[in-house]
Order: structure tokens, then sequence, then C-alpha cells
């Protein structure tokens, strides 16, 4: 018999070679229903995988994170077992699961996958679901496997098994379908009730652009009908939603084919928006005891060698700029970091000068292959809110907590309420990717995990994510739609402070190093802008939106009114313009709510003998008639109680 401890610690025995839903049957056969995979001992297996020996058991529905993986890992293969059906002769690269969905990128060895396909997929999967086939599990020596996928002539998972060392090779197979697979995946098909062929894309084969183009087929399924319904009705909003669409209609950035791909340009609206941005910050890092520095935009290559930058992502940046000196080379600025250790090492440092903190809106530049980009969230040039503070190891977990506060201020003044910190630590199998001390990971992967709990924040721990200089905290925020976003991160670093052999004078009067963290509330303000975009749909904070009021005349005969309302609302801090068009006042309000202005302010003839502004606020309409100054007062009382509210919440 073993035992077998769920998570409220009950324990209860069962023979062995038990699989977990079996024991999910023993418990309640409504639960076993539901059952689509299993954590055993940590790891994710087959519901149907026997247990061997004493474990402990989470049985994995599509409520966890893990169940719908597995549910979309399995979806993956479901979908090519249609593909070989409708394509023969396709191959397979590699099939995993998404945040929501999963790919599988195929060779199409000349056929075509167009969109009007797609139906004939989304049939061909649920025929096949409706097999109720089961998953099989089968242990494979190397050599048959070969054997297996070299009869079949599928090169691609050949160099796959190339990777694989023997005895940890698995097969899986449903209906007519086998896959090399290290699993797990649900007990059968008759768990997918919905599926659907969301769009197709080009993915060069192992993400390297002088390899062969394959077809990345993306798709979703659910356990029900209803649960896609829902999730069409999402991705439509979202398409309402989306930054490049609205960006464009609200005049706020544009790219240019001959500025280059990734380097978004900012519109006047566009560009004021992110000063405002930048101006909250800076604020908020000046009362905090930041100080502003400003580094160029290139450097030289020792810098880069120095920083350990140019050895992890020389090969994928920006080409060398060569001078007429010979062997002078530059790059364009990949990190700010390597910068402002130079900053700091420009002056002799005592102990009682520690905590210094260096802040800089500083633009990077970083190579993105063209089908990579996306708007502003993937460009080739972006600016970072970055900082780094160089402290005391006794001042690491006081400024990490600070640091962290004031991610939290930027995320309450902008609306983000649901978010969990993610611990991205060290991949302890694969220690070669990183650059340190074992001594160095440890000190600052504790002061990370410490700084958290403190703070009461919701975490989760994520091996192999850190950066390789440090462990971090990233910030994963849920926009309006669900959807989640990568945002704020703060990193620990004792790695660049070796590097530089930056110093400081200790109260011995010894030569000591100090800790460095790198921290970006924003990110970068691309891609938060991007993200702010989508998550208020364009309708920004009253205090952050490009234009605060449009000024309407009736007709030209009210032009001059209506400019000197601007300049008066102008003089209370409060921005707006006039909309002098000759057009109908209805096609003026139609065209500001589309741009979404907060408040149109209709003017003609009544309005100038009472010196007053017929006011409508988007997506509302009319809420009466205000004198100017009382308006100015009005629109800056609504900013003053919309921080109040806010402040009083951190």
């Amino acid at each position: 018999m073993i035992k077998i401890t769920l998570p409220d610690g009950s324990v209860r025995e069962y023979a062995k070679g038990t699989s977990s839903l079996q024991i999910a049957q023993s418990i309640s056969e409504g639960l076993a229903r539901n059952v689509l995979a299993a954590k055993v001992n940590g790891a994710t297996w087959d519901a149907t995988r026997g247990i061997e020996q004493d474990a402990t058991l989470q049985l994995l529905t599509w409520n966890d994170t893990l169940g719908k993986e597995t549910m979309w890992h399995s979806s993956a293969h479901l979908m090519a077992e249609a593909l070989e059906a409708i394509y023969p002769g396709i191959q397979f690269w590699v099939g995993p699961p998404l945040e929501n969905g999963f790919y599988y990128d195929v060779d199409l060895n000349g056929q075509t996958l167009a969109h009007a396909d797609f139906e004939k997929i989304e049939a061909k999967m649920m025929e096949l679901a409706r097999q109720n086939n089961i998953y099989i599990r089968k242990e494979i020596s190397k050599a048959d496997a070969i054997s297996y996928f070299g009869d079949k002539g599928d090169g691609y998972k050949l160099d796959l098994l190339e990777r694989l060392e023997d005895g940890n090779i698995t097969l899986y197979s449903q209906g007519n379908f086998t896959d090399l697979c290290r699993g797990p995946h649900i007990p059968n098909t008759g768990f997918i009730k919905a599926a659907k062929i969301l769009n197709t894309a080009g993915a060069y084969w192992k993400g390297d652009e002088k390899n062969k183009m394959l077809t990345r087929v993306y798709g979703i399924t659910f356990p029900k009908e209803k649960d896609l319904k829902e999730y069409l009705t999402l991705l439509e909003e979202a398409k309402k939603r989306d930054h490049r669409k609205l960006g464009k209609e609200l005049e706020l950035f544009t790219f240019s084919e001959k500025v280059g791909m990734g380097l978004p340009l900012w519109l006047p609206k566009g560009a004021m928006l992110r000063e405002r941005l930048i101006q909250f910050m800076q604020k908020a890092q000046t009362a905090a005891g930041y100080l502003p520095v400003a580094t160029p935009h290139i450097a030289q290559k020792e810098l880069y060698v120095c920083s350990g930058h140019y050895e992890k992502y020389g090969k994928d940046s920006f080409q060398p700029i060569k001078t007429p000196q010979e062997g002078e080379e530059f790059f364009l600025k990949p990190m700010n970091c390597p910068h402002h250790c130079e900053i700091y090492k420009s002056s002799p440092k005592s102990y009682k000068d520690l905590p210094v903190r260096y802040a800089e809106f500083g633009t990077v530049y970083r190579y993105e292959q063209h089908g990579e980009l996306h708007g502003l969230t993937r460009v080739r040039g972006f600016t970072q809110d970055d900082a780094h503070l160089f402290v005391r190891p006794d001042q690491v977990k006081v400024e990490f907590c600070k640091v962290i506060d004031l991610v939290l201020h930027v995320f309450n003044a902008l609306d983000f309420k649901e978010y969990t910190a993610q611990i991205s630590l060290r991949d302890p199998e694969n220690k070669s990717k990183y650059i340190g001390s074992d001594e160095n990971w440890a000190l600052a992967e504790q002061a990370i995990i410490e700084s958290a709990a403190e703070k009461g924040l919701k975490t989760v721990v994520e091996l192999g994510e850190a950066a390789f200089y440090g462990p971090k905290l990233d910030f994963m925020v849920k926009d309006a739609l669900g959807r989640k976003w990568q945002l704020g991160t703060i990193q620990v670093d004792y790695n660049l402070p070796e590097r530089f052999e930056l110093e400081y004078t200790g109260s011995d009067n010894q030569k000591h190093r100090p800790v460095m963290i790198h921290r970006a509330p924003f990110g970068s303000l691309e891609r938060f802008i991007a993200l702010l975009i989508e998550h208020c749909g364009g309708n920004f904070p009253l205090w952050l939106a490009p234009d605060q009021f449009a000024i309407l005349p009736i007709s030209e005969k009210y032009n001059n009114y209506a400019q000197n309302v601007l300049n008066l609302l102008s003089s209370f801090g409060i921005r707006g313009f006039v909309d002098e068009r000759n057009e109908k006042i209805g096609k003026k309000i139609r065209d500001n709510e589309i741009k979404k202005v907060p408040f149109m302010l209709v003017v003609g003839e009544k309005e100038e003998m009472e010196n007053k502004v017929a006011v409508r606020a988007h997506g509302k309409g009319d809420i009466g008639a205000y004198a100017i100054n009382d308006f100015a007062a009005y629109i800056n009382e609504l900013i003053e109680s919309d921080f109040k509210q806010k402040e009083s919440r951190e």
C-alpha cells in the first residue's frame, strides 16, 4: 500500500500503482469527471498514470492554471491529428500550451492553409474529440524513437531527438496520431467540447531567420461551448481596444518605413501623454530621494564587455558602429545600468553617502526580428523609467521594500487593481546561464523573497526566469479584459558592482562593494502606454488625458468666443482645443466622442451672452451649463478627489 497526502493534509492509503483518476473516483464521481491532470510530489502528471510510492497529490481541473495548460497541450495534439488528416505529408515541430490556448509549428510541404480552412479544421477536431480517444503514454528507447520518426520521414522530430537522453523519451498517442512528447495529457479527447482556430503566422524553425519559415497555427479549446462564446466576445472587445487601432484614432503615435520598423514616432498628443507620465514618475522619485542623471545613446563596446551584456546579447544586438579611428567600435545603448555604474564610480563614496539612487528616462535599443515586432509592445527603440540604487548590504531589504511601494503607487494611480508579483529565480539545473557566485545569488534571492513577504504581496515563484546577473521581482498585471501583462520589475544585483569594481569606504575605513538594485516601475514607456490604452480603452484618467475638453462652436460666428474660453481655461492649468471645423454640431460631438475627449463644451449665442459653456461628458451626454470659472474648478476638483481617493488606498 502507498500513502497519498491530499492538499487538506489528510492521508489515504491505496494499492501501489493506483492512478490519480482512480483516487479522484474514490473521493467523488463528480470530482473525477472534472479531473484533467494531477500534481504528484510537485510534478504535473497524467491523471491516468499509476503512482508507485508515497506521494503528495493535488487533483487539477479546469479551474487550475496547470489544468488548463494540460488541456491546451492535449488540444495541440488533437489539432495536429486533424491537420494530418486534412494535409497529408505535413510535418510537426513543437506545439506548446500558451496562457490562452496553444499553437503548433508545422511544415505544410507546399500545401496552403488559409483562413477559409479554419472551420474545416475545427470540425475535424470536434469529430475526433467526440471519439473519446485515450491519450496513451509510452516510454521508448532513443533508437526505437529514431526508427519510428525516420520511417515517418519527420526530420523535425529527429532533430528534437538529437538533444534527448536515452531513458527519458516518451511518446503520446491518441486516435491515429503519435507525437514525441514529455506530457502530461488529459485522460481522453472527450473533455474537449469546443474548439476554435484563431489565426496563423509565419515562424522560423528554431526562431532563426536563416532557417525555413514554418506555419504557426494558433487555437483554443474549452470544456463547454458557452466558455468559447464568452472568450470570442472578449476577443472582439480586445480588438476594439487594440492599442494600434486606438493609437491611430486618438492620434498618439505612428510608424514610418523610412524611419525603420519598430521605431515609434510620438505625435503631439502622444508626446504630451508620455510627458505627463514622466512628470508623474519624476515627482514620486524626487520625493523618494532619487537623483536625475542623463547618459548618451551610444557607448564603446568595452563598456558592454565589462558589464557582460556583450557576451550574452552581442550577437543579437544592433551591430557595432565603426568610426574613422582604427579598431574603435561603439554600440547603440541596450541597457542604462553600465552607464550608471560609471557615474557612481566617478567620485569616491563613503558608507554615509549610501544609498545613492540614480534615475533616468533613458532610451535604449535592442534588435528584434521583423516577425516579433508588435505595435508599442515589441519595438527596437524604447524608453525605460530606469533607476539604479547603490546600497550597503544592510540596506538592501529596506530599499527593496521602498521600491515595491513606488511600483504599487503607480498601479494605484492608474487603476491596475489585480496583479501578482513573480519572484524570478535562477534555474538551479543550469547555472551556466548566469554570472556571479552561488553565495551572492543566495543573498539576492533571499532579499527578494523576504521583501515580498513583508509587503504581503501575492507571489508566485518561477525558476529559470531570473536575469543573467541576478534574481528579480516581476509584477504581472491583469488588465480590464483579464489579460496578464508583465510590467514593473525590480532586480537585486551583486554582480555588476564586482565587474565594475565599485566601492565605498565603510565605517571600518576599509573598501567594500555596494549592492545594486535595478528598478523600472513602468518597464518601458512604450509597453506601459500600450497596456494603458487597452486597459482603459483609450478613456484615460482625467489628469492624464491629452485633451481634457474640446470646445465646439455651433458656427464660425462663435469661434472668437470659443478661443477666449480656451485661453481662460488654459490659465487654470487644464488642457483642450477649439474644434473650428466647418461641420454641424452633431458631427463635431460624434467625432470627439470617438476621440474619447472627456468633456465637450458647446458654445453658441446663449453661452456667449451668459459667459458660460454647455457641458457634455463623454459617454454620458449633457450635464448642464457652467460658468467658465466653475467648469475649471469642477475639472480640478474631479482630479483632486480622484487622487485623494487613491492615496487613501495606499
